[in-house]
């Protein structure tokens, strides 16, 4: 795992700019504190830094594909190729050459032999360029799910690319400029797909590939969702299901470096658990195991709608059930509420986007982690591919015509705003256009119950707009720490089998998530199957809100604070005297507002409003 960045122009000579292509990869040294490399030649240069996790050696980058000691194509790249065996021995049948047991070296290959069309033979987690010295184009490629992010601020001449934001303003050539489009994203934890909090970078949607040449820019999706007949029946669903973890789980389990599991006692993660510790097991390995605990929250813990347990006895119920390695790393609110972890998380996605303490536990818990172990592997998007959210399973929710993530909510949250300047942000068309833009893109199947129809529009909602925020936030989380997160639930193969599975089987017996259930219930302690859904556990101690105040008060008081002039100052300062809790959705714009006044101040961003 890695970061990539890189500079296109066909106008000007890039080869003095070696400095400046070294400081926008060296912007990313937490994503790649192993290595770093340039490449450069007249109209490209190309950066990385590398996260070693396969072939420590050989997968030095940028790396080049040479004939008759000429370079054909250099590639930079980030993720894992988790077939990139199998592709190896098919491409050498192709005539192809390795020097290196890197699957880096693959994908630089299929590159030589498929061109654009290399990513359809791809199954894993990915975001690359490529720089044909042949044609002189760039090809940028990112899988199909959006596990991987790239970036790309187009130039009038080229473009400037990179996983991450922060390293395409470090090029003086990219303005930083924050526009009604991208606070309503920050307000509404929404976006357009493609565009960014910042004006002027667009981002690579999953499964499309851009090409920029001196010809202009093209887009190609080389992957969406497809309606397709379901034919097996539940057995046979089922049955495939279970495979396909199996396969999954044992193709990601390949790394040279320290491994482990997140476990936080839910279904998800426990499946996955169990999964790595029967393949390693295999080896005569033992799995390892690490979940997140707040200190006193045993004592002060309430049960609410939406999370009626604690995880700790389940976390330890799974790991002595699957005797795994386990390490409970304990977090208080002090660490939690601290400028410090807030600042680490907005440096780590470049946005005040996010969900205050459960960013900033994530953040640490990736942070304590790192320390141990390389690699993690995460149960994300089973609750979008399974239909595991409780809103889900809510009538009124399912059937309004809103994205559902917003309905809990997302539009009483905006009391510290000024209000003209609500007014002109008008969030509630905001929303409106996005859930039918999305709408409009959801593939039907002829002959569905209207039931089933809604059930496929709520499911592709998840799958290609809130499953990329949770993508995101765990990418640039864990890699702000180095550590590589891999995610089996979101391979494709997956993904395209339990979407077109009808919604009746996914609840064939009354429970969300039945499907997996069903296909893991010999893995797991009955207490685990029969659990319901948890979301990520948020600390109930008012030390947190507290903070989050007095940091409030301190911005109020200061007059050169520069949100200032988005704020309701009479409800901003009720907030910050308030001694009560703040609520989920407060308490997230509350921390979002605390972070935006950092990011206007150190990202120096012009708020064009």
């Amino acid at each position: 795992m890695c970061g990539i960045t890189g500079w296109v122009d066909f106008d000007r000579d890039l080869t003095g700019e070696r400095r400046l292509l070294g400081e926008m990869a060296d912007t990313m040294a937490c994503r790649g504190p192993d290595g770093a490399g340039v490449w450069l030649e007249t109209h490209a240069g190309l950066g990385h830094r590398r996260l070693a996790v396969i072939d420590i050696e050989g997968g030095v980058q940028p790396m080049t594909a040479e004939h008759d000691g000429r370079v054909q194509a250099v590639l930079t790249y980030s993720g894992e190729v988790y077939n990139y065996r199998e592709l190896r021995e098919e491409l050498r049948a192709r005539g192809h050459r390795f020097r290196t047991a890197s699957d880096t070296e693959v994908v630089l290959a299929a590159y030589l032999e498929w061109g654009e069309d290399c990513a359809e033979h791809l199954n894993g987690m990915f975001a690359f360029a490529v720089w044909d010295v042949r044609r002189q184009e760039l090809l940028l490629v990112r899988d199909r799910l959006g596990v991987k992010p790239l970036y790309y601020h187009p130039t009038p001449n080229g473009v400037v690319f990179g996983s991450e934001p922060k390293a395409i303003i470090a090029n003086p050539l990219v303005k930083r400029v924050m526009d009604l489009d991208g606070l309503r994203e920050i307000l509404t934890f929404t976006r357009i797909p493609g565009k960014t909090v910042y004006r002027d970078i667009l981002e690579v949607l999953p499964g499309q590939t851009v090409k920029i040449s001196a010809a202009g820019r093209t887009a190609r999706r080389y992957w969406k969702l497809e309606a397709r007949p379901h034919t097996d029946d539940l057995k046979t669903t089922v049955d495939t299901v279970r495979g396909l973890l199996e396969d999954i789980v044992e193709r990601q389990l390949v790394a040279d470096v320290p491994l482990c599991v997140l476990l936080s006692g839910g279904l998800d993660s426990s499946v996955l658990t169990a999964l790595a510790a029967k393949k390693l097991g295999l080896r005569g390995e033992k799995a390892r195991s690490f979940s997140v605990n707040f200190a006193g929250q045993g004592e002060e813990f309430t049960a609410d709608e939406m999370r009626g347990s604690l995880d700790a006895p389940f976390v330890a119920e799974v790991a002595r059930h699957v005797g795994s390695d386990h390490t409970d790393i304990d977090l208080d609110a002090a660490r939690l509420a601290s400028p410090e972890a807030r600042g680490a998380v907005l440096r780590s996605r470049d946005i005040p986007i996010g969900l205050s303490d459960m960013d900033a536990s994530l953040y640490l818990l990736f942070k304590a982690i790192s320390e141990h172990s390389t690699v993690a592997i995460s149960g994300e998007s089973a609750d979008e591919l399974f239909g595991g959210y409780l809103w889900f399973h809510d009538p009124n929710v399912v059937n309004a015509p809103v994205l559902p993530w917003t309905a809990y909510g997302s539009m009483d949250h905006t009391g510290l705003f000024d209000l003209g300047l609500l007014q002109k942000l008008d969030l509630q068309s905001y929303l409106a256009e996005r859930y039918h833009e999305a709408i409009a893109e959801v593939p039907r199947l002829e002959g569905e119950s209207p039931k089933e129809a809604r059930m496929r529009e709520i499911s592709h909602l998840h799958l290609t707009r809130f499953l990329q925020l949770m993508l995101d936030r765990k990418d640039r989380t864990s890699m702000a720490c180095g550590l590589e997160v891999r995610v089996p639930f979101c391979d494709h193969r997956l993904v395209e089998y339990v979407f077109n599975a009808p919604w009746s089987m996914k609840t064939h017996d009354g429970h969300e998530k039945s499907l997996l259930r069903a296909a893991t219930a010999d893995l797991l302690p009955r207490s685990v199957l029969e659990r319901r859904k948890s979301p990520y556990p948020s600390t109930q101690n008012p030390a947190y809100d507290q903070a989050a105040n007095r940091e409030l008060a301190g911005i109020l008081a200061d007059p050169a604070a520069p949100v200032h002039g988005l704020l309701a100052k009479d409800r901003a300062q009720a907030r910050a005297d308030s001694a009560g809790p703040a609520g989920r959705m407060e308490r997230n714009l509350l921390d979002n507002t605390l972070q935006m006044n950092t990011w206007i101040a150190t990202y120096d961003i012009t708020v064009d409003l």
